[in-house]
């Protein structure tokens, strides 16, 4: 069995100031998408600049952490929002929704696209493929944070964490108990389903030229698969429950209208290519 690691979430503190890992993944992940949007821009016959780049990046995180957070509030923290509309302003404890960033990140594509007289599809799917690093980075952060553990198992990789930390886990647990019986880390699968394996599929089916339309496609399909999977072993939000069927989680029901889409878009992207050849 692993054992939870002893992480400050704060990573830097100056007097009042406090600089949360959580945050600082978020940059990480911007930065990633920057750097890896620049090098693309960069190859013969992109038809991006760098310049492109660098103001498509800049509305990409104005719609992430603006959609992510609004959206987080209505699905999952509507209580808190409610009780106090400030919450929705404490972004460094975490509560960042993909599901409201992707609506957030749709709109800023949109815009970005009608500004440069660009297709909204041929923006996407430059996009797509630099966004599973920036879910990577995220994931990590909420593994620092200590949120969104999964349920118990006896598996060689489930987590034990400190009783003291995390009374929630050890609540069914003698008194004087240090260590909650193993659980999932459903961040780490995210992280590596929605991050680093999502990432390498797309960035190497996107290496060559494929329809419009399928490179976004396949990155809504892999996205929702990969969530709809591990939201089977991750504890859903205590608030809210299961939705239906013992098992029904709100990821998974967000994420069934990604799958449904993301394989449309593929069966159209390819559809039209051939109509065309």
């Amino acid at each position: 069995m692993l054992t939870y690691p002893d992480i400050d979430p704060v990573a830097l503190g100056l007097g009042p100031l406090r600089i949360h890992w959580y945050g600082l993944m978020y940059l990480v992940g911007f930065a990633a998408a920057w750097m890896l949007g620049r090098w693309r821009a960069g190859r013969p016959g992109s038809g991006w600049t760098v310049e492109m780049v660098d103001d498509l990046i800049f509305y990409g995180v104005i719609g992430t952490i603006v959609g992510g957070r609004l959206g987080y509030m209505l699905f999952y923290g509507f209580d808190q929002l409610a009780a106090n509309p400030l919450n929705i302003l404490k972004v460094w404890e975490g509560g960042m929704a993909f599901h409201g960033g992707l609506v957030g990140v749709l709109i800023a594509i949109y815009l970005f696209a009608r500004r440069h007289r660009m297709r909204f599809f041929q923006v996407g799917d430059f996009l797509a493929p630099l966004v599973p690093l920036g879910l990577f980075a995220g994931r990590i952060g909420n593994f620092i944070n200590g949120e969104l553990w999964g349920h118990r198992t006896d598996l060689p990789w489930g987590m034990r964490l400190p009783c003291l930390e995390f009374p929630a886990q050890c609540a069914d647990l003698p008194q004087g108990t240090h260590w909650s019986i193993p659980v999932h880390a459903s961040q780490l699968y995210q992280a590596a389903l929605e991050g680093l394996a999502l990432f390498i599929v797309l960035w190497i089916f996107s290496s060559k030229p494929r329809p419009m339309m399928a490179v976004s496609g396949l990155f809504l399909l892999g996205y929702g698969l990969s969530r709809f999977a591990v939201e089977f072993v991750r504890v859903p939000d205590a608030h809210i429950g299961y939705l239906a069927f013992g098992w029904l989680t709100m990821g998974q029901l967000l994420s069934t209208p990604m799958i449904l889409f993301g394989a449309l878009l593929l069966a159209l992207a390819y559809a039209r290519a051939r109509r065309s050849s």
